[in-house]
């Protein structure tokens, strides 16, 4: 499926999340809440490692969807109890709803030129929720932008995502490719993937404003050791009950078990470690074509020899269009 059939959610959510009250008829207030999840190592250091894969910060503890809420929910009871007969929805990234220019709008932050939010206090590592209540309550003043002339998150994009300040093109930008994005990854990307299996943390990473950013708290979104620069090979060795178990409890679990081994195939043939190469060959043969795709691109870059071994025995009789296409561009660049 192509980028413009992954995000079909945004043209059908667009009146929904452009007014709060077609959500929510009864909603008078929203308030925005942010959770630090600020890491304790820079997210960039592990590119220096391309046997092991690289985890987006935010995925490495739990799914932030629960802990958050949970959270909520907490703060929503006290409101509650404030207010007896007060209603209140809570919400976190399960409704369209947009939060980061609301979450500006009281003040929580301001939207950087890599489109995220950035706080004065908490650098570019925060989760948003929002509560929604039939309560009127006073409002907080908004924020304003701290961005000055600074373009360190424009400028550090592997893939150039950003046309100009503010302004994100999905279709480039690697968190998009290695979650959203259901269908091949394009060959012009794959590169400046690097080792990362699930999202990208660059923009973020290289804000100034990180530095008054402290570790975060809040130890359900600790790190979890296994997830922190897994190595790739045991990545590679991994079923889809082997997929599930290990990501239990995780937001990477929600790609699924085919994305995450297109996204680790890339990876394996950006590394460069020929050991990977057998791994590599056992997914040849993957049911999905989106896997073989990635397993024809990643053994090409690994062994040249091996893969015109096994394009005598697989190429000609290949079905899919996509994992033929690949099979000739892999031969082609072995010549």
């Amino acid at each position: 499926m192509g980028a413009a059939g992954d995000m079909e959610w945004m043209a059908a959510t667009q009146a929904r999340r452009g007014d709060p009250r077609k959500l929510w008829p009864d909603v008078r207030t929203i308030v925005l809440l942010g959770m630090n999840y600020a890491p304790a190592e820079d997210p960039l250091a592990f590119f220096a490692r391309p046997a092991c894969a690289n985890v987006s910060v935010y995925a490495r503890g739990r799914d932030y969807h629960d802990v958050v809420k949970g959270r909520l929910k907490e703060l929503g009871s006290w409101l509650i109890s404030k207010a007896p007969g007060a209603q209140i929805k809570v919400f976190v990234d399960t409704a369209p709803i947009m939060e980061k220019p609301l979450a500006e709008a009281a003040g929580v932050g301001w939207q950087g030129k890599h489109t995220n939010l950035v706080s004065r206090s908490f650098g570019s590592w925060l989760f948003l929720g929002s509560i929604f209540s039939d309560l009127v309550l006073e409002p907080d003043q908004a924020e304003e932008d701290h961005c000055g002339s600074c373009r360190a998150c424009l400028d550090a994009c592997p893939t150039r995502a950003f046309p100009q300040p503010y302004l994100l093109d999905a279709r480039r930008c690697i968190s998009y490719l290695t979650i959203e994005h259901k269908g091949h990854i394009a060959a012009e990307f794959r590169a400046a993937i690097g080792n990362r299996i699930y999202g990208c943390d660059d923009c973020l990473a290289v804000c100034p404003w990180n530095k008054f950013a402290a570790t975060a708290r809040e130890m359900k979104l600790k790190a979890r050791e296994d997830l922190v620069a897994p190595r790739i090979a045991d990545l590679l060795h991994l079923d889809e009950t082997g997929f599930r178990a290990l990501f239990s409890g995780s937001a990477i679990k929600r790609i699924g078990f085919t994305r995450f081994l297109r996204n680790l195939l890339i990876a394996a043939g950006n590394s460069g470690e020929p050991a990977l190469v057998p791994a590599v060959e056992a997914r040849l043969d993957h049911e999905s074509a989106l896997v073989r795709a990635m397993a024809v691109h990643a053994l090409g870059h690994l062994s040249p020899t091996r893969l015109r071994h096994h394009a005598r025995l697989r190429a000609a009789h290949e079905q899919d269009a996509d994992v033929a296409a690949e099979w000739r561009a892999a031969l082609a660049q072995t010549h």
